[in-house]
């Protein structure tokens, strides 16, 4: 077992040295928690919230998706997916179908009120991204996504 780094020691939770202002983990927690006050804030406004966001805009990119696709890529358990999609599918926003190659599998369709619905969306939350990243120039927006990449990558899955 190698000698940790000299530095580890303050980004380290098990380190004594460790101070939680230096954690990078801190921050992330931070950063989503302030995130998602200001999303569900903004979002409550025009009558949605954060899972149905989130399964709107992978849609929007994707075009149709499975909801084992959408649990993937929301970072959600599968069952909290399957009932989020199902009362969007009450409300109209997406419509689901079984995939043709293999009938066990649900796919999901945006539908014309979905897509009404990200217009007001981006409208409603235009705002939380500008002020997120205002001092921030696009190279370094970049190299942020880089590394929270790595650390994604690098913790696999669970």
């Amino acid at each position: 077992m190698s000698a940790p780094k000299k530095h580890a020691g303050r980004y380290d939770p098990g380190s004594e040295d460790f101070h939680k202002e230096d954690f990078p983990f801190y921050w992330l927690a931070m950063v989503h928690g302030r995130y998602s006050q200001y999303m569900e804030k903004a979002l409550k406004k025009i009558g949605l919230d954060i899972p149905r966001w989130r399964v709107l805009f992978i849609l929007k990119e994707n075009g149709q998706s499975s909801i084992s696709e959408i649990s993937t890529h929301a970072i959600a358990k599968l069952s909290t997916i399957t009932k989020t999609v199902y009362r969007m599918k009450e409300d109209g926003l997406v419509d689901t179908a079984p995939c043709e190659d293999d009938g066990r599998v649900t796919q999901v369709r945006i539908t014309e009120q979905g897509r009404e619905a990200i217009e007001r969306i981006q409208v409603a939350t235009g705002d939380v991204f500008k002020r997120s990243f205002t001092g921030m120039t696009e190279a370094q927006i970049q190299r942020l996504n880089r590394m929270l990449e790595t650390v994604f990558d690098n913790l696999g899955e669970p």
